[in-house]
């Protein structure tokens, strides 16, 4: 079972402007990756069994891979991961993990994302994967897994 998680695992760092460059605040965070058996309105019974347990989502993704697949896995950032991991359990979810990641908001601006990705990925470390949104006109928050999110969080504060 995952740890109780209110709260964000560790103190935002932030990037202040510079040389045209954009300022970014940085943390890391738990994700808590589900899959469940899919089927018409997985998505909801999702949304509906969190709302249920006041779960506040913060990030997420879900898919099945189309009609090919059986599962659908969801993948999501939660406020609560003790009680988002008994509302997926309650739903019947199969293979319920939670781990690291860093989330980074950026300027909503073209070359955002590349100057994180490229901090990153000039300190050596591998990105296995990320998604983002924007949460409003002007912010965009990506989700980054990263071959060792302590070191990427380490780069990002001294950026």
């Amino acid at each position: 079972m995952a740890k109780a998680a209110k709260k964000k695992t560790s103190k935002k760092v932030s990037r202040a402007a510079k040389k045209g460059k954009s300022s970014f605040t940085a943390w890391t965070a738990k994700e808590i990756t589900a899959t469940i058996l899919d089927g018409v309105g997985m998505t909801a019974n999702v949304a509906a069994a969190l709302a249920a347990e006041n779960v506040n989502i913060l990030a997420g993704t879900g898919y099945s891979a189309s009609g090919f697949r059986r599962m659908a896995t969801f993948t999501l950032i939660v406020d609560d991961l003790v009680k988002a991991e008994k509302a997926l359990d309650d739903l019947g979810a199969d293979d319920i993990q939670d781990q690291s990641v860093i989330m980074v908001e950026t300027e909503n601006r073209p070359g955002a994302l590349e100057q994180v990705s490229r901090i990153i990925a000039d300190a050596g470390i591998a990105i296995y994967y990320f998604y983002a949104t924007t949460s409003s006109g002007k912010t965009a928050t990506s989700v980054f897994k990263t071959a060792n999110d302590k070191k990427a969080i380490k780069v990002l504060s001294k950026a």
